[in-house]
């Protein structure tokens, strides 16, 4: 009986303890549910903030990468259209959205599934995270970007170059009205009266009109042209150094091959030692009269060739051969001469410095470096001759000097 009453105490506490933890434990769980729901709430908002930035993964299906890939040409095309429209109107103001504003946002598409997708690039599915796909649709814009400078500049050049077309042919069109300004005849009315009082009255120009239409040829300007060329009350036969030059006229159906028409050779001095016209050996398409100033009835009373071939090569033969573009004279002769003896003034290294030419013609030279005009309207093998010998005397002893130091210069 003692034993009992002694345990009933303990009893007795456990009984009234009981209620009081239940309680305690009640309100520790109540507490933890409202801890981990907030926890829960907290989350969930994170993980709905988060979600809104978070792209989904490239598609994976070849039917969502084809649908894709058509929308994102089609965005590509309005955006170039939309380039091109601002670039050919500038001033018009338009109040239309595009399609892609933001480099975050990506439009979202429909796939045949039913489900709305966002719109990716063509890369491919593995690997890939968010920040990789991105970073791809970033750089499919600034290529994009790219291609729609470049489409803009290659606009604005074509319509810089259609103006400059433009303005070259109210250029071409202003320098044709002038040319036929230009070229149009002086009317000479009174065909009776004399060149040399029409000069005195009118000028030279309406003199020399005169003179074509007359059919005389401008003898002042002949005398004037040979009191610089040819050195009066001078030897008149055969010297050390001779002139030549040629005139051809055209063969062939459409006259552009060529045939020895005329030789003229001219001495140290300018006088004419020897001038002849030669009987074509072919049938004759183009006498090139305005230029080599010859005639049917010239070559009719001409030499043959062989002769006129032989006499020319005897009175070259060991003599200095002086001309303007030798080649062409020698090769119509069908004659050689020795390199060491030939002094082309076209190729006379102080001429061309001089009148600032790579292949100075004879008229270009006379006109800079002798003041004298020649070949001013028919040409004269001749004058031509003459024009050669007078630019070689005058520099005679440089350009002989020049050809004695070369050998020098090559034995030391």
């Amino acid at each position: 009986m003692a034993k009992m009453k002694k345990e009933s105490p303990s009893s007795s506490s456990n009984s009234t303890t009981k209620p009081e933890n239940l309680k305690n434990q009640h309100r520790k769980e109540k507490k933890k549910r409202i801890f981990w729901k907030k926890k829960i709430n907290q989350v969930e908002k994170r993980v709905h903030k988060d979600s809104k930035v978070v792209v989904e993964l490239p598609p994976k299906t070849p039917q969502e990468v084809s649908s894709n890939w058509k929308v994102l040409q089609k965005l590509l095309q309005q955006k170039a259209a939309n380039l091109n429209s601002a670039l050919t109107a500038p001033n018009t103001y338009s109040k239309k959205k595009h399609t892609v504003r933001d480099d975050k946002t990506v439009p979202q598409i429909s796939v045949p599934n039913g489900t709305e997708k966002k719109l990716t690039s063509k890369l491919p599915a593995q690997g890939l995270g968010c920040a990789g796909v991105i970073r791809s649709e970033k750089s499919m814009q600034v290529k994009n970007s790219q291609q729609a400078q470049e489409a803009g500049k290659h606009q604005r050049s074509s319509q810089m170059g259609n103006r400059e077309k433009k303005q070259g042919d109210i250029k071409h069109k202003r320098r044709k009205l002038e040319e036929q300004v230009a070229t149009t005849p002086v009317d000479i009315w009174f065909d009776d009266v004399d060149p040399d009082d029409i000069e005195a009255a009118l000028g030279p120009e309406a003199a020399k009109v005169a003179r074509e239409n007359l059919g005389i040829k401008d003898q002042r300007a002949q005398q004037l042209a040979e009191h610089a060329l040819v050195k009066k009350d001078a030897f008149e036969g055969l010297t050390r150094a001779v002139a030549i030059d040629c005139e051809m006229v055209g063969v062939g159906p459409t006259g552009e091959d060529s045939i020895l028409a005329r030789v003229s050779v001219v001495n140290l001095f300018g006088k004419c030692i020897y001038d002849k016209y030669v009987k074509p050996t072919e049938k004759v398409t183009d006498y090139r009269t305005a230029v080599s100033g010859i005639r049917p009835e010239h070559l009719k009373k001409g030499e043959d060739f062989k002769t006129v071939q032989k006499e020319v090569a005897d009175l070259l033969r060991g003599r200095i051969l002086v001309g303007h573009a030798l080649r062409n004279d020698l090769k119509i002769l069908l004659l050689d001469h020795p390199k060491k003896k030939i002094r082309d003034t076209q190729r006379y290294k102080p001429f061309k410095q001089q009148v600032k030419s790579g292949r100075p013609s004879l008229k270009l030279l006379c006109e800079k470096l002798l003041n004298v005009k020649v070949q001013t309207s028919e040409h004269s093998s001749v004058q031509d001759a003459q024009a050669a010998m007078r630019l070689y005397t005058m520099v005679k002893k440089q350009w002989e000097a020049s050809l004695k130091e070369i050998p020098k210069a090559k034995k030391e």
